[in-house]
């Protein structure tokens, strides 16, 4: 396996790919790994490549990574990443019919919000919100409260 997915170090031998693979070498003795030396890439390159060699592995830090690359170009990398609402299309969400179905609701209820979900949350979403309305709850309040919250963090 070492041979189709050598560790990948810059012209300083920082580790660029394979450090669980390094790790596990060390762990089971061997004292020789086969190695490839990147020794012409610019720091973006190198930090492109740690971020294309580690999409299916741990977990990021997204502050740094929004910080340091747009959203688009990390998705072309293969990352999953969040859309900043300002990339999204809510055109389809702003009519009139909602507000006019809205209007026949319970309550004091004056317009809804479109919230934005991650597709591997909107299932759960879903659920705890209807969990929270057929308990009568006022769901909004709880977002509410919660952004508050995290806001004054």
């Amino acid at each position: 396996m070492l041979d189709l997915r050598p560790i990948v170090v810059d012209k300083d031998y920082m580790i660029l790919g394979g450090n669980q693979r390094l790790k596990a070498c060390r762990d089971a003795g061997y004292t020789e790994i086969p190695v490839i030396v990147l020794d012409d890439y610019t720091d973006d390159e190198k930090k492109q490549f740690i971020i294309k060699d580690n999409v299916s592995f741990g977990e990021w830090d997204w502050d740094v990574l929004t910080r340091e690359w747009e959203s688009n170009e990390l998705a072309d990398w293969g990352l999953d990443v969040w859309q900043q609402a300002a990339e999204l299309d809510y055109s389809l969400l702003d009519t009139t019919e909602v507000d006019e179905e809205l209007g026949d609701m319970e309550g004091n209820v004056k317009r809804a919000l479109q919230i934005e979900f991650h597709i591997d949350d909107y299932d759960q979403a879903l659920e705890l919100v209807n969990y929270f309305r057929e308990k009568r709850v006022y769901v909004g309040g709880l977002i509410i409260r919660k952004l508050l919250e995290e806001k004054n963090v």
